[in-house]
């Protein structure tokens, strides 16, 4: 039996790395704050001004979003929805799935749920580590998703990267990238851009899973009516057996 949990562990191992992200570049850590409604108001308008053309978000809806972010319906009218989509209607795109295959090589997926099957640190450092690279279809790749299909769409506003080389150990080896630097700076400064996708990010979070501000704030009540009844349960304990010796 332990032999085969030994077996079963090392067989995961493997697996759970790749869906935690598939790279071994450390990823920077996304402080998210689920409270912080202006962040997530911020990461509501990039998310449809930037990713909303190729990446839907299928199971939330306009109006439910625009309740828990405190966006009234003419903002959210005016300013979030760009087709014929009502407030009540899910936040779905066009695209179709044999498009996203031609044009980028696979289905263009779903971002719901995408900060809970990777995690917030890893969407971060994504959105943050594009470089050029004109031997990719787009021209640029990614260090934490090598060979990524899709463009790199906020590159007006970060501005242009290139990979920095480590010296290749044994010839015929492929190079390995061991930083990034910007050449071409763009229209945000680095550290107004880290703060764009941080927004980005937490926004993201907030669609993986809306009532779990709600669900933390309960689990404080939940606690303490356990702590409070386990003291009411103890005092009729004592109470009950004092006399039984």
């Amino acid at each position: 039996m332990r032999a085969l949990i030994i077996a079963s562990v090392l067989f995961l191992t493997p697996l759970l790395a790749a869906a935690a992200g598939g790279s071994q570049v450390p990823l920077e850590k996304a402080n998210i704050d689920l409270t912080d409604q202006a962040s997530l108001q911020r990461g509501a308008g990039y998310f449809v001004n930037y990713c909303m053309g190729c990446h839907s978000l299928q199971y939330m809806r306009y109006n439910r979003m625009a309740e828990d972010l405190g966006i009234d319906e003419l903002t959210l009218r005016e300013n979030l929805i760009f087709t014929d989509a009502k407030p009540g209607d899910l936040m779905t795109i066009s695209m179709r799935a044999e498009d996203g295959e031609q044009w980028f090589g696979t289905a263009v997926p779903d971002l719901t749920l995408v900060t809970r099957w990777r995690s917030p640190d890893w969407l971060y450092t994504f959105l943050k580590t594009f470089y050029s690279d004109d031997a990719r279809p787009y021209g640029v790749n990614n260090l934490v998703f090598p060979d990524v299909g899709m463009p790199h769409v906020l590159s007006a506003r970060q501005g242009v990267q290139r990979a920095l080389l480590e010296p290749v150990a044994e010839e015929g080896a492929p190079p390995k990238v061991k930083g990034l630097e910007l050449v071409q700076a763009g229209s945000m400064s680095p550290s107004e851009f880290d703060a764009m996708v941080l927004d980005l990010t937490n926004f993201l979070t907030y669609v993986g899973e809306p009532v779990r501000v709600e669900r933390q704030r309960l689990g404080i009540y939940v606690l303490l009516f356990f702590g409070l009844f386990f003291i009411v349960a103890y005092a009729l304990k004592k109470e009950y057996w004092k006399d039984v010796h």
